[in-house]
C-alpha cells in the first residue's frame, strides 16, 4: 500500500495558463480531487482516467479537510484544491491543523499557486513593488474590530494593501469603512487604487482609479483591490509602485528632494489637529510647518478666505508679475524654478544705491526706504512679502492708507520683539487685499518665502504633491 498523501494545491485565479507545472503534475497523480465544485471545471482536463472529484459544498472547509483525510487514510492520493494560492485564505492551514488534531500519519505536501492578488497586480501594471500586506474584509472568521485595527495599521505604515472579500450580498458597508479609515490615517485621496474583477477569467475587468474617486459600488465578491502606498502613481492607465523610497528619479521631473518633501507633507497632514480646513489655508499651513517644524503655526497662521487661491489665479493669468520682499533672504528662499515657470520676478530693493541715501536723508530704516522705492515702481499688482523688518511692513501700510499703493497680496511674517505684533495688526484692516499673516512675534525670511512658494505651486495642493520646482 502506497504512503497516504494529501497534496494541497493552489490552482491559480481561474485561467488554465495560470496553473503552475507542479500543480498540473499533482493533478495527474491524484486519485481524488477534493474541493468546491465550481473549481472542478478548471482541473478536470488534467486528471487521470477514473479520478474522482468530491465536492463538500461552499463554506464547508472543515468537512472538506476531514473528507480529504478519510480518503487519504484509505491509501489514496488526494489533491485538495483552492483557487489562487492554497496557503492564502485557502485550505493549506486547515489541512495542517487537522493533521495535528488527528495526529495523522498522512503526508501533507503544499504546492503554491498564483494568487489572485498577484494576477490582479500583473494586470494592473506594477502595483506591488514594495512592502505590502493582504487584508480580508470577511468577518466570518475574524472579528470586525480586529480587521479595523489591521486596516488602520496598514494605512499608517504605508503598506501597499491588497483587499480580499471586499463585498458580498450581506457585507456591503465594510469597504466604505476601509476607504474612510485610509483617508483618516494618512493616505491622500490621490493614492492610486486598482481593482480587478474575475482575474484571469473570461469576464475579467481591470480598472485604475484613486482612493477618493473609487466607485465602491463597482465591486463584488469576485473583485481584488490593490491600494498603493505614498510612492505609487498612475501612468498610462497602469498602477506603479517603485521598488524603493526616495529614488533619484521617480518619474519624469520628480527627484529625491521632492519625494522626501511629499512624505513630510503626508506626515504633517496626519498630525494636524484640524484637517477640515479650506485647501488654500491647509496648503500654506503645510508649507509653514514643513519649514519651521512648528505645529504652533496651526494657531498663529492667519490666511484670508481664498487668499492663496486668488493670488495663484493672479499669477497664473499673468496679472501678477512681481514679488517684492523686505530683505534679500526672502528672495533667496523663493523657488527659482517656480519663478521661471510662471514668468515672475522676485526682487528686494536693499541693494539699490538709492536706498542708503534715502534712509539717511529721511531718517528711516533701509528696509523702509526699499519699500518706498518699490511702491514707486509697482504701486499695484505686486505681492509684498515681509520676513524680517516690521518697519518695512508698517511703511507699506502707511503707503496703502495714503492711496499710494494697492498690493495684489501681502505676506506678513516679520520676526522679532519690537513693533512686530503691531505691524501685523496694522495690515489686518485692509480687507480687500488677500493676506497671509503669522501672528505674534514669530516669523522669518524662510517662513515668508515658503508662504510665497505655497502660492506659486497651489495647483499641486489638491493632490498633496509638493516640491515640483525643487
Amino acid at each position: 500500500m502506497k504512503q497516504p498523501k494529501i497534496i494541497v494545491a493552489g490552482i491559480g485565479p481561474g485561467s488554465e495558463a495560470d496553473i503552475t507545472g507542479a500543480v498540473l503534475n499533482a493533478l495527474r497523480e491524484a486519485d481524488v480531487v477534493v474541493g468546491y465544485k465550481y473549481y472542478f471545471q478548471f482541473v478536470k482536463p488534467f486528471l487521470q482516467e477514473g479520478a474522482q472529484c468530491v465536492d463538500t459544498g461552499m463554506k464547508k472547509e472543515r468537512e472538506r479537510a476531514e473528507q480529504a483525510f478519510n480518503l487519504a487514510e484509505e491509501g489514496k492520493t488526494v489533491v485538495v484544491i483552492s483557487s489562487g494560492d492554497a496557503g492564502i485564505y485557502g485550505m493549506t492551514p486547515l489541512i495542517y491543523e487537522m493533521k495535528k488534531e488527528r495526529n495523522s500519519d498522512v503526508e501533507v505536501v503544499s504546492i503554491p499557486g498564483i494568487s489572485a492578488f498577484q494576477k490582479a497586480a500583473s494586470l494592473l501594471g506594477a502595483p506591488i513593488g514594495h512592502d505590502l500586506c493582504l487584508i480580508s474584509l470577511s468577518d466570518l472568521m475574524t472579528p470586525w474590530d480586529k480587521i479595523e485595527r489591521r486596516i488602520i495599521a496598514a494605512a499608517e505604515a504605508d503598506f501597499v494593501t491588497a483587499i480580499y472579500n471586499p463585498k458580498s450580498v450581506g457585507r456591503y458597508w465594510q469597504l466604505y469603512r476601509l476607504q474612510e479609515l485610509f483617508l483618516q490615517h494618512g493616505r491622500s485621496g490621490e493614492t492610486p487604487v486598482g481593482y480587478v474583477r474575475q482575474a484571469g477569467r473570461e469576464d475579467q475587468e481591470v480598472k485604475v482609479t484613486t482612493l477618493s474617486a473609487f466607485d465602491l459600488e463597482d465591486v463584488d465578491m469576485f473583485t481584488v483591490i490593490i491600494i498603493g502606498n505614498s510612492q505609487s502613481y498612475n501612468w498610462q492607465n497602469n498602477m506603479i509602485t517603485p521598488r524603493g523610497y526616495y529614488r533619484e528619479v521617480i518619474s519624469e521631473g520628480q527627484k529625491v528632494g521632492q519625494n522626501i518633501m511629499i512624505e513630510s507633507f503626508r506626515t504633517i497632514e496626519k498630525e494636524l489637529r484640524n484637517k477640515d480646513i479650506p485647501l488654500g489655508r491647509k496648503w500654506s499651513l503645510l508649507h509653514a510647518i514643513h519649514t519651521t517644524a512648528d505645529f504652533d503655526m496651526e494657531n498663529i497662521l492667519m490666511v484670508d478666505d481664498q487668499a492663496v487661491e486668488t493670488l495663484y489665479k493672479g499669477v497664473e493669468c499673468g496679472r501678477i508679475k512681481h514679488i517684492i520682499t523686505d530683505v534679500t533672504m526672502v528672495v533667496s528662499g523663493i523657488r527659482k524654478g517656480a519663478l521661471q515657470r510662471l514668468g515672475i520676478e522676485a526682487k528686494c530693493y536693499l541693494d539699490d544705491p538709492r536706498v542708503k541715501q534715502m534712509a539717511e536723508e529721511k531718517g528711516i530704516t533701509r528696509t523702509q526706504a526699499g519699500i518706498r522705492l518699490a511702491v514707486e515702481d509697482y504701486p499695484v499688482d505686486a505681492i509684498f512679502a515681509f520676513g524680517n523688518a516690521p518697519t518695512a511692513l508698517m511703511e507699506l501700510c502707511d503707503l496703502i492708507r495714503k492711496g499710494k499703493a494697492h498690493p495684489a497680496g501681502i505676506i506678513a511674517a516679520p520676526v522679532g520683539f519690537v513693533h512686530v505684533r503691531e505691524s501685523k495688526h496694522m495690515v489686518k484692516p485692509f480687507k480687500d487685499i488677500p493676506k497671509l499673516i503669522v501672528e505674534g512675534r514669530k516669523g522669518g525670511s524662510n517662513l515668508a518665502a515658503t508662504l510665497i512658494n505655497s502660492i506659486l505651486c497651489f495647483n499641486d495642493a489638491e493632490a498633496l504633491w509638493p516640491g515640483r520646482d525643487l
